[in-house]
């Protein structure tokens, strides 16, 4: 099975930079037996939804400690990490909202923000300036119409490292933003959870932030859970209103109780080395981020030094984006990243 190495036949050992398992724990024994255990008690799948007969102890042990472990009053369980901020968004934000959300958002947000119906407004990536010139236009025109105002919401959709460009999101003022626009903030947390935090809680530990400040995270267990599925983590009001309104929940069948069983052991995990080998992996993401700084003069790396996102470019593009690509897939074919 492809784990942190690589080894394609030819007696080369290549380290696999392909994966999104940034702490590796698909590897530990301990992570696999738990899975096991699960498939002989429960089998392969669920066999329904979440609102059928598709609900074990385990999805719901699941969901009780990851409200635990990010501080917050519950949680939900998605069967597909796709799905989960694809459905989380809509299940909320209608037609005749307003959802100010970062113009370089994962596709599964772009999904999101789609099937919401609601007006989206895109802001420049990171930059906060912006985000506040149009919150401003938008307190001028509601000053002019108070009460399709007061109907009117506002949400703020934002990831805490993109996936698109390996960069941080400046949470704290962000947040300033929130309180002041009273806006509604949901974070998408796949690259954080796990990788940022000294509890590995994600960039609201990263940066003390208290949950009360965030309305709703997101997340996916396809990443440094190294399992499948994804959650959203908040109040009870806002997390059981999925279980009526989230298509993803509501229409598909559950996770696999043995994926939420790996899952339940990697948090067991988390909350008692995590501290350590989030240091460790972000001491490796910097080591990374020199190197590939250094590669070569035509290439240039992108993305925050403790981010395990990384994005490779041409130094200087060709003005052509399929061919840039082409460039960049006879380097990877060369050697180097498998």
């Amino acid at each position: 099975k492809p784990g942190r190495y690589l080894d394609l036949g030819s007696g080369d050992k290549l380290l696999n930079l392909g994966s999104h398992s940034y702490l590796n724990l698909g590897e530990r024994p301990e992570v696999e037996e738990a899975a096991l255990e699960c498939l002989h008690k429960y089998g392969v799948g669920s066999c329904g939804p979440r609102g059928f007969y598709g609900t074990t102890e385990v999805h719901l042990k699941l969901e009780e400690r990851l409200a635990n472990f990010f501080n917050c009053e519950k949680a939900v369980l998605y069967s597909y990490g796709f799905s989960t901020s694809a459905s989380a968004i809509p299940a909320y934000s209608k037609s005749g909202d307003i959802i100010y959300a970062d113009e370089m958002v994962n596709f599964a947000l772009q999904r999101g923000l789609q099937a919401s119906r609601s007006r989206v407004v895109y802001f420049r990536h990171n930059d906060v300036e912006h985000l506040e010139e149009l919150l401003e236009e938008q307190a001028r025109l509601d000053k002019k119409d108070p009460k399709k105002a007061n109907a009117t919401r506002k949400f703020m959709v934002i990831e805490s490292i993109y996936m698109n460009t390996g960069k941080m999101c400046p949470l704290p003022e962000l947040v300033k933003l929130r309180q002041k626009y009273k806006l509604r903030l949901y974070i998408e947390e796949s690259v954080s959870f796990g990788t940022l935090g000294p509890n590995c809680r994600g960039i609201t530990d990263h940066y003390n932030i208290p949950m009360k400040e965030v309305d709703m995270i997101m997340a996916t267990l396809e990443t440094s859970a190294a399992s499948s599925g994804g959650f959203c983590v908040g109040t009870k009001f806002v997390i059981e209103h999925q279980r009526l309104s989230g298509l993803g929940y509501c229409f598909s069948a559950s996770l696999p109780p043995m994926l939420a069983a790996a899952s339940i052991k990697v948090l067991d995990i988390l909350e008692a080395e995590g501290s350590d080998m989030v240091m460790e992996l972000q001491n490796k993401c910097r080591q990374m981020q020199e190197k590939l700084a250094n590669i070569h003069d035509k290439v240039t790396v992108t993305g925050e030094d403790i981010s395990p996102v990384k994005h490779l470019k041409l130094a200087e593009s060709t003005g052509n984006r399929e061919a840039d690509e082409g460039i960049l897939q006879k380097i990877v074919e060369k050697r180097a990243i498998a």
